[in-house]
């Protein structure tokens, strides 16, 4: 059974860039906006993936992925899922010898960082980078399930 322990930050500047890998763009849609779990699409560049995932809140969740061939994928985004479609793009960022991933969305939630850690525990200490701002892993509004519904561009600022 698979297990994603996750730590979910807003990125409050842009000094991550110094040390981030070149980014890879990714589209992603959802089958369901189920409350209690997500199927999801995902492509990036020619690799495509299926992913189920529970939608609990917190830091830890239920997590199965499985490669899927490319042109389905992309038949599925277009016609399957739940619209806005997720676009953006994704660097790798290391910091105190942990790998981040830094989202920089695009489309309907452009103008939203997020930077996530995954952990081997939910106790798990690390050092937050200067970069890392509020911890926003219990807050549905930035799961990405939740921005298909919402997308960031309709919150009130």
């Amino acid at each position: 059974m698979g297990v994603e322990i996750e730590r979910k930050f807003l990125v409050v500047n842009d000094s991550w860039r110094e040390s981030a890998s070149a980014g890879l763009r990714f589209r992603q849609g959802y089958l369901s906006t189920n409350p209690s779990n997500s199927v999801r699409v995902r492509v990036c560049a020619d690799e495509a993936w299926l992913n189920i995932k529970s939608a609990t809140i917190g830091v830890t969740r239920r997590e199965y992925e499985y490669t899927i061939p490319p042109a389905d994928a992309h038949a599925i985004l277009e016609e399957l899922c739940v619209k806005p479609l997720i676009e953006k793009t994704r660097y790798i960022v290391e910091h105190d010898d942990r790998t981040w991933e830094v989202d920089v969305f695009e489309g309907d939630n452009a103008g939203l960082i997020v930077a996530e850690l995954e952990l081997d525990s939910a106790n798990e200490e690390f050092t937050l980078p200067a970069w890392a701002g509020e911890d926003v892993s219990g807050d549905i509004r930035y799961y990405n399930q939740r921005l298909v519904e919402y997308p960031y561009s309709s919150w009130s600022k």
